[in-house]
């Protein structure tokens, strides 16, 4: 497998779940901690914007991943070609670009409001019904199903190969490729998982919010939110689960911790032991206070 076009992919999607990390969350637990939203227009836009930045970066690069994996497994003789590394780069910013043009509408929609049952400004799914369909179809709908695509291609190519049903064909199908290709799968279904309920709850509200709004209990809403976000989490977790290389260097950076924290700790110790053990400026000029005289 080509490391470098496998991994600017899993980077890429790496950096869209640290997004919300950087900004987005820290202004949560303030508004957790004030029980509300007091630092203003500006921030919350930004806030808002920074989440669906991250939420629609994440599909999207899942989206790129599942079309990398697809080539490479069901059309190997092109991958090449059409995975360069210059290429590769060139997907990858083209993910984010359509990633950043899918969010800007917000802007000027005036979707991204503070929610106080979740403490956060984030898409109020209300405001626009054709906005929030619109939302749903292209921002989850569309890319699960081209992702589902691609995944059941491969998993039909994977029975093939298990069966020799095709013993001329000779796909790449390494042990440690079809490795890469579970974790991927894996990561899939774990995010169409976490944030289907929120979806389809944006959807019915969408189509009837007369209806639907009042029905919709306040620990669904809510539950269903912090169930899609929590997915920026899972990744690292799942990564470090089934991959071992993940797992070899999970291992050597907490051993790089520990290392570096017991060094502190030992040389906090000795030079306290060092601090006892010298003699105090003090005691030491009565000492010779009193030879003198």
């Amino acid at each position: 497998y080509i490391y470098f076009t496998g991994n600017v992919f899993v980077v890429s999607l790496a950096v869209a779940d640290l997004v919300v990390a950087i900004y987005p969350y820290p202004l949560v637990l303030t508004s957790v901690f004030h029980n509300g939203w007091n630092l203003g227009y500006l921030h919350c836009q930004i806030s808002g914007f920074l989440m669906g930045l991250s939420v629609i970066g994440s599909i999207f690069n899942i989206t790129g991943i599942a079309i990398n994996r697809y080539c490479y497994i069901c059309h190997s003789l092109k991958y090449d070609k059409l995975y360069s590394d210059k290429n590769s780069l060139c997907y990858v910013v083209l993910i984010w670009v359509l990633t950043f043009v899918a969010i800007v509408p917000n802007l000027f929609v005036g979707s991204l409001q503070y929610d106080p049952r979740i403490y956060s400004c984030t898409f109020a799914q209300s405001v626009s019904s054709a906005y929030t369909i619109a939302v749903v179809f292209f921002h989850f709908l569309l890319p699960i199903a081209i992702v589902t695509f691609c995944y059941l291609r491969i998993w039909i190519l994977v029975i093939q190969v298990r069966r020799r049903v095709k013993p001329d064909n000779n796909p790449r199908l390494k042990p440690h490729d079809f490795r890469n290709f579970v974790t991927m799968f894996v990561v899939f279904v774990l995010f169409a998982v976490c944030w289907a309920p929120l979806n389809f709850i944006g959807l019915a509200v969408a189509v009837n919010p007369e209806t639907v709004i009042p029905r919709i209990p306040e620990w669904l809403f809510v539950s269903s939110y912090y169930m899609a976000y929590f997915n920026s989490c899972l990744n690292a977790i799942i990564y470090g689960l089934l991959n071992q290389n993940f797992r070899r260097e999970y291992k050597r950076i907490i051993v790089t911790f520990c290392t570096a924290k017991v060094f502190f700790q030992d040389s906090s110790n000795d030079a306290g032991d060092r601090m006892k053990s010298k003699p105090s400026p003090l005691i030491t000029n009565n000492n010779q206070v009193k030879v003198d005289s």
